[in-house]
């Protein structure tokens, strides 16, 4: 037997196995961190009122939205799919983003009003320009810094501008919401409870650590990160709505339009708990209670009568 320099056995020495000792220390730690660092860095976001955590400074955020926007434009002229700015499509687009755009100011202001915070003033540094990509993908997204694209098989399924603002509106609200930075925020903390639950299971055999890192990624899944990135749908459905009211568009053609966008790929869609989107029943839900607000915006910007429904083409 070995004599341990200090006065034990070699016996005495060995490592625990099991999850004690110093593991639950590092847990411990990396918790009361990770409460510190998520709950004291909490900000009011002013377009929602809730609290938000940003992983990145905002004109970080507009480089970066700037970089990945030359890459989406390389990548579609490459393929040939990037639509001329002079085309009856982008003409359309660009008229919406427009609108959309212009009302930026008035209902940042409003909606900053209305949960009793300064007027954010972030999205005065945006540069703001839309592509339009001949794709069969029903989507369009607006990049941090303003940066958007929509594909054009977007649509049919929009069928109409009012519809298309509404959706052009929300992918906007994201970026205004800087729901990016706030991705960031989330994925730095995540990692490190990986880093830390690695370092705790490290003297146990390779199936308890499995079956414990395969417990700790599941908890997280479900019970952080996918709630998280469904409230940030809600919240830029809220916003968006509430922009393409104020740009004059019809805030009713949401509800129509998120029914035809539940219809794609058959209507068949994980369950909610397992998805990054609220289920359509519940996202049209929280749409109709938004809609006395969206309407006393439309009044407040555009007065009684201000839109007629067109078609797209």
């Amino acid at each position: 037997m070995r004599i341990d320099p200090f006065g034990g056995s070699s016996r005495q020495a060995r490592p625990r196995r099991g999850f004690g000792g110093i593991r639950w220390w590092i847990l411990i730690l990396f918790a009361g961190y990770a409460a510190w660092q998520w709950f004291g860095s909490a900000r009011v976001d002013p377009y929602t009122g809730e609290k938000a955590h940003y992983g990145t400074t905002a004109e970080e955020e507009v480089q970066l939205g700037a970089q990945a926007f030359q890459q989406v434009l390389g990548d579609a002229n490459a393929q040939g799919a990037l639509l001329p700015s002079d085309a009856q499509q982008s003409q359309e687009i660009r008229e919406i983003a427009q609108r959309l755009v212009q009302r930026v100011p008035q209902v940042t202001a409003a909606l900053a009003q209305q949960h009793g915070q300064q007027t954010p003033t972030d999205h005065q540094n945006f540069q703001w320009d839309v592509a339009v990509i001949q794709s069969e993908q029903a989507n369009a997204f607006c990049l941090p810094g303003g940066k958007m694209a929509v594909y054009t098989g977007l649509i049919p399924v929009a069928q109409n501008r009012d519809a298309m603002a509404v959706v052009m509106g929300h992918e906007i609200a994201h970026a205004l919401l800087r729901h990016g930075s706030q991705r960031m925020a989330q994925q730095k903390l995540v990692q490190m409870g990986q880093i830390a639950a690695g370092m705790a299971v490290g003297g146990m055999d390779p199936q308890q650590q499995q079956a414990v890192m395969a417990a700790l990624g599941a908890g997280a899944q479900y019970g952080f990160i996918l709630p998280y990135g469904r409230n940030h749908e809600t919240q830029a459905d809220k916003v968006g709505l509430m922009l393409a009211a104020a740009a004059c568009y019809n805030p009713q053609e949401a509800i129509p339009l998120w029914q035809r966008m539940s219809e794609l790929g058959g209507g068949e869609r994980p369950p909610e708990f397992a998805s990054t989107h609220p289920d359509p029943a519940n996202r049209i839900q929280v749409l109709q209670s938004l809609m006395p607000q969206a309407e006393q915006y439309r009044q407040q910007f555009c007065g009684p009568g201000a839109n007629a429904t067109a078609a797209l083409h």
